[in-house]
């Protein structure tokens, strides 16, 4: 069920509630006497469009997500296994297609081929399955390893992750999976706007993770004064930031992350992961 909630809500970007705000408006100026009030919500769309598409809203958004974990310095200790989570490859388009399409996200792909070369003794794990509702398609982290074998990743240290169909998910199986001990040190590797709510749900099943973050989306604070020059680059990044505030909010709720906004120093009590550790 609440993979279900998660895709629908996904329709509720701030792109498209803008746009449906205009739309409406048009909609009540023509086909009711309340032109005014049409007209009201038709320019409220259309500046609406303007102001985030234009305006640096997204970078406000998504900045806090992204510098809420520093980035990972190594202090010589060794690493005992590699963690990715699924989200940069286009499962459909590499199926359709017959090769290995990334789309954003491939910094991803990036660090985790680069820190299987730097730490050739630890353990290599790509987590993932399939995000979408109904889709026969194979699992992301099958398709995706399969690929990257042909690059070089050496298969007798992968292990996939594929039952996994969101980032709670993605946390609990590989947990189940890997079963770390004590002592262990495992690098989570996903985009810096989403290690937030990755590392709270880690921290949540009792998994202790060092983040990685990749995939930034800003340069830093000067863009936060820095405005858009093509309107669907501003919308874009509003929509990724809105979502993933919406995830962490639904997972607090939900019981998937131990705080609002998981951040170093906020993972949960004792008490409270050895609970998850039994769900």
């Amino acid at each position: 069920m609440f993979h279900v909630m998660s895709q629908i809500g996904g329709l509720l970007a701030p792109s498209n509630g803008i746009a449906m705000m205009g739309l409406l408006g048009l909609i009540v100026m023509v086909a009711t006497p309340w032109r005014r009030v049409g007209l009201a919500l038709a320019g409220g769309g259309i500046c609406g469009i303007l102001a985030a598409g234009l305006l640096p809203v997204g970078n406000w958004a998504i900045f806090p997500l992204e510098q809420r974990f520093p980035a990972f310095v190594d202090d010589g200790r060794p690493i005992t296994g590699i963690i990715v989570l699924s989200g940069a490859l286009e499962v459909t388009r590499s199926a359709a297609r017959r090769e290995f399409a990334l789309n954003g996200a491939a910094e991803r792909i990036f660090a985790f081929m680069d820190l299987a070369r730097r730490y050739p003794g630890a353990r290599l794990v790509y987590s993932g399955g399939n995000s979408k509702i109904g889709s026969r398609l194979p699992p992301e982290a099958w398709t995706a390893t399969e690929y990257l074998k042909t690059l070089g990743l050496p298969g007798d240290r992968l292990t996939i992750e594929t039952r996994s169909h969101n980032t709670w998910e993605n946390a609990r199986e590989t947990r189940n999976l890997v079963r770390p001990s004590p002592g262990e040190r495992w690098l989570l590797v996903t985009s810096a706007w989403h290690m937030p709510r990755a590392m709270g749900s880690f921290e949540q099943v009792g998994f202790r993770v060092i983040p990685y973050p990749v995939d930034f989306q800003t340069n830093g604070t000067r863009d936060l004064e820095q405005p858009f020059t093509v309107v669907s680059q501003g919308l874009e990044r509003l929509d990724l930031a809105a979502r993933e505030w919406l995830g962490l909010i639904g997972y607090r709720l939900s019981g998937r992350t131990g705080a609002l906004f998981p951040g170093p120093g906020t993972e949960p009590k004792p008490s409270e992961a050895k609970l998850a550790i039994a769900n």
